[in-house]
């Protein structure tokens, strides 16, 4: 049977995802031939920006190579732009005179950038930022010339920006309205981002008409004038300000184009043997400049191609998520609320968290995430598939993990996810595409799905998902990353491992100083490497490393927990969960100047007051220190608790004294930093009433002594502890914990708790070093006395001594006032 004649024009992603799946269900049908402007084969349009920040090159983002069209019989014509069509003899014509016949006609000539009309624009070192030869323009500039200038502060105008900082530029952003990426983002958020690029070096210049760019001497750009009469420098004015769908070869064949290439929803053109996908269709008024709708696209397009003839295009529900490294963005929907829509927000602009969800009818319609978007995928299918959230409301702000059992809302994401939803936005690869690789293929880690698929090889924002879909699938057949081996983040190619052992070996104290050496990816790192860099240097060389408080979370910098509300809670320290008149009367003092809405008692037997604002923190610390109470660190990765009962001090049953005991080690390990936070806790006989054997140390007493228990963790996933071994006195007691907490310290990756370091490392190999090796055991116990000896609760330092108090206080208003600016 002679094949059709199918003849794609637009070599982008759109054209070419059709092609692809038009393969998979008619690989027979049709003789394809393709015809691309660039001298390329398809790439990764959206991962241009990682390449102008120097952070990936044209070869990683080469999605199909040209020997990929001749594996599939297709016929490619790279370089020629197509400039005519001719419906009568059905037939295409190339700017070079190549013409091709078709039976079918895919058109997916994409979008141009809109160049502002204004004097200037046509001069050298003017330029868009839309292809390869664009980013390469923009490469060799910001190597001979300073100032670049950005006019558009959208999603690709703040890519190419920061690209250009990273390449050395000074980069300002001009933009027309009132806030950077206004479709994307409220206000609230855009002043967020706007704050951490700017402490990335970018200059922004909001609601400011460009009028003219100004020749320079040499004949290029030099400058960009204002209409209020301001002049900035400018060797490279890069324009961002939108784009405008690429209608004209359609227009010239008399197709119907509005905005767009009008199709319908199983996108045919007025002509039915012409169809088009991507950011050249207007489809029920929307064109779309976004990856995803035009995957959805692609797919419809291919199912008609075909033949199946079943698929439908409704339109899409758009979501974006910024590629500059370090900045973790997210929104969906309708974020901007209005009449009808209720709003939860979360703001907390010091640490650099903002979320705002829009509720309307008992269903989610929007959301913008700043700073924490690890639920962005989750609260995307919620406003996709409209799901009633009225059970998990109030848990809603928290994400997915804290909803619990309710219903299919609660099921892990990978569970809830239709077949067709998209998991990786770069590559456009849904749920059922890798479920089937996976199945198909026999695939069992996350190397070979994205060797198979495609997803998570790129930006890698989506990897935790498909982690979930391949342990979904496969079940106990996963082969999860080896932690060993797992990169810390996308800033780096070192593991946690690779890492603590550099910071030791070469002697690194800082954390530029880490970063140069281990050549980082990124200048500034994110929220993920900085916390964890700042422990490794601190644990390893405590007395040298100096602790850097930015690069620590909120809580831990504002020395107290934040809670739903904005608020924070504050827990004064009880030794061992004793506590004494004049510590309780301070508590119901500050709980009744500062008008405490909630006093509770924790599960750590310590006071806990809530509600307090902000700036009220500072003087709450100051009254707790003038009565000699300390923080709790009930928000840190340290020492929390050490849990008690009243052990033979009290209890008839009570073979030793546990209390004694318990305060004992609560100062010894008092200011300890560790990878997680550390729990203790000390019962007085076998009846464990303080619960030791769910501790990370638990210490039971008998009538010899005492057993001691390590690993033990009380959370999502109870984990009972293990019997480590048998002492005799207190002393050993803490000679033996310590020992253990400092191998923990020393070993243990950042966010890992005991419970999971034992059971990475093997109980054997901690036994061999605390229990057996008696001088292994003593270095341990004493590095760990080394590194404490100095630490004093900032507070309770600063209350000292009465007539430094005021003084103090001032201080750290200020200094928390700064946080909250930047």
């Amino acid at each position: 049977m002679k094949k059709q004649k199918l003849v794609v024009v637009g070599n982008g992603m759109a054209g070419i995802r059709a092609v692809e799946e038009l393969l998979k269900l008619a690989p027979d049908l049709y003789d394809i031939t393709v015809f691309g402007a660039e001298p390329h084969g398809n790439y990764n349009r959206i991962l241009l920006s990682p390449v102008l920040a120097g952070e990936m090159t044209i070869n990683d983002i080469i999605l199909n190579p040209l020997g990929w069209y001749a594996d599939n019989g297709i016929r490619l014509h790279v370089g020629k732009t197509v400039t005519k069509i001719d419906r009568t003899a059905r037939k295409v014509i190339a700017s070079d005179g190549t013409e091709e016949e078709y039976d079918r006609l895919l058109l997916a000539t994409g979008s141009m950038p809109f160049i502002l009309p204004i004097p200037g624009r046509d001069l050298p070192g003017v330029i868009s930022y839309r292809d390869i030869k664009d980013t390469d323009e923009m490469i060799a500039t910001a190597a001979t010339h300073k100032h670049a200038v950005v006019i558009g502060g959208g999603l690709l105008g703040l890519e190419a920006a920061n690209g250009l900082k990273l390449r050395g530029m000074d980069v300002t952003v001009v933009h027309l309205m009132p806030w950077l990426m206004e479709r994307q983002l409220d206000k609230s958020a855009a002043d967020m981002l706007k704050t951490s690029l700017e402490a990335r070096g970018l200059k922004f210049l909001l609601e400011k008409q460009t009028e003219a760019l100004i020749r320079g001497e040499s004949g290029r750009v030099c400058a960009l004038r204002f209409k209020d009469g301001l002049e900035i420098p400018a060797d490279l004015v890069v324009m961002a300000a939108g784009i405008r769908p690429n209608t004209a070869l359609a227009e010239s064949a008399r197709l119907y184009c509005n905005r767009g290439i009008v199709v319908n929803d199983t996108m045919q053109t007025y002509d039915p043997r012409i169809y088009a996908v991507g950011e050249c269709v207007a489809h029920r008024g929307i064109a779309y400049g976004l990856v995803a709708p035009l995957f959805e696209q692609a797919k419809v397009c291919a199912n008609h191609l075909a033949n199946f003839g079943i698929a439908r295009y409704s339109g899409s529900v758009l979501s974006t998520k910024l590629k500059v490294t370090g900045i973790d963005l997210f929104s969906a929907g309708n974020f901007m609320g209005g009449e009808g829509t209720d709003e939860i927000v979360l703001n907390d602009p010091s640490g650099g968290v903002y979320k705002k969800l829009v509720l309307k009818n008992d269903t989610l319609v929007g959301a913008v995430l700043y700073g924490d978007t690890a639920d962005g995928a989750w609260y995307f299918q919620l406003v996709k598939d409209a799901q009633n959230i009225h059970e998990i409301r109030d848990h809603l702000m928290f994400g997915q993990n804290h909803v619990g059992d309710v219903g299919h809302a609660g099921k892990t994401l990978a569970a809830t996810l239709p077949d067709d939803a998209q998991v990786c936005g770069c590559n456009g690869v849904c749920k059922g595409d890798i479920v089937k690789a996976i199945k198909s293929q026999g695939l069992f880690t996350l190397d070979e799905v994205r060797k198979h698929t495609k997803a998570s090889s790129s930006c890698g924002s989506c990897t935790g998902l498909v982690e979930q879909i391949l342990a979904s699938t496969v079940g106990g057949a996963y082969t999860p990353a080896d932690t060993r081996d797992k990169p810390m983040c996308g800033c780096t190619d070192h593991s946690h491992g690779v890492v603590r052992q550099t910071i030791r070996e070469r002697h690194l104290i800082t954390i530029p100083e880490a970063m140069r050496y281990m050549e980082w990816k990124t200048p500034n790192g994110c929220p993920s490497c900085r916390p964890a860099l700042n422990y490794y240097l601190i644990s390893t060389w405590p007395g040298e490393a100096k602790d850097d408080p930015q690069s620590r979370f909120i809580n831990e910098r504002a020395h107290a927990n934040i809670q739903k509300d904005g608020t924070y809670s504050v827990v004064p320290r009880m030794w061992g969960g004793l506590t004494t008149p004049s510590e309780l009367r301070a508590i119901a003092d500050v709980a009744d100047k500062y008008k405490v809405p909630t006093v509770k008692m924790t599960g750590g037997a310590r006071v806990d007051l809530l509600g307090i604002k902000k700036e009220d923190l500072p003087k709450v610390w100051a009254d707790l220190g003038a009565a000699g109470m300390v923080s709790g660190h009930a928000y840190g990765k340290s020492i929390r608790t050490v849990k008690t009962c009243v052990g033979a001090e009290h209890c008839r049953f009570g073979t030793q004294r546990s209390m004694a005991m318990g305060v004992k080690l609560e100062k010894m390990l008092f200011g300890m930093w560790s990878p997680h936070k550390v729990k203790l806790a000390v019962s007085g006989c076998p009846r464990n009433c303080a619960e030791a054997g769910i501790k990370d140390i638990g210490v039971i007493g008998v009538d010899a002594g005492y057993e001691l228990y390590v690993a033990g963790n009380g959370g999502i996933k109870t984990e009972v502890a293990e019997f480590l071994c048998k002492v005799k006195s207190d002393e050993e007691v803490m000679e033996y914990s310590g020992a253990f907490l400092q191998l923990y310290r020393e070993e243990g990756y950042y966010l890992e708790r005991t419970c999971h370091y034992v059971a990475r490392v093997g109980l054997d190999h901690v036994k061999k070093i605390v229990v057996e090796d008696a001088t292994k055991r003593k270095e341990l116990y004493e590095r760990l006395l080394f590194a404490l000896q100095d630490y004093e609760d900032p507070w309770q330092a600063a209350v000292a001594k009465p007539a430094v108090r005021r003084e103090y206080e001032v201080i750290r208003i200020k200094e928390v006032a700064a946080e909250v600016v930047s």
